[in-house]
């Protein structure tokens, strides 16, 4: 758990994977790997679908655009399949977003929205770590 005053990071949540062939990428990953597939939802304030597999604790989940103006549509047109971000599980997603803003890191979201499973969640811009879209992600 991180030490810092204001800050409070539980583990990761999750790693999120931009495919294009959403039921290929499905079927790799659990069929090849045997994972179990712990469901499938659609998240309509982000135009995406995504895969939700469970690894030791942690997720693995499959994101795919269903409308070519999503953000993540624009990385795959950019970038490809591959690592779209990284979630980190807080106890309070809008506390950590002001208390991050505060420190000056960009912010894709100054308020906590809706993600997918029942989470509050809002992302770190790409520039503030590195290149690394990073998710911050309060479940019930």
């Amino acid at each position: 758990m991180s030490k810092k005053p204001g800050l409070s990071f539980r583990g990761i949540d999750h790693v999120a994977i931009a495919v294009t062939n959403f039921d290929e990428a499905v079927r790799l990953w659990r069929d090849a790997l045997s994972l179990p597939l712990m469901g499938v939802e659609e998240v309509p304030s982000q135009r995406v679908k995504v895969a939700v597999f469970e690894v030791g604790g942690a997720r693995i989940e499959l994101v795919s655009p269903t409308s070519a103006d999503s953000p993540v549509a624009k990385f795959l047109a950019r970038r490809g399949d591959g690592l779209h971000h990284i979630s980190l599980r807080v106890d309070d997603c809008q506390t950590v977003l002001r208390e991050l803003d505060k420190r000056g890191l960009p912010l894709v979201d100054r308020e906590a929205r809706q993600g997918a499973g029942g989470a509050r969640v809002g992302f770190l811009h790409p520039k503030a770590l590195g290149g690394i879209l990073v998710e911050i992600a309060q479940r019930k």
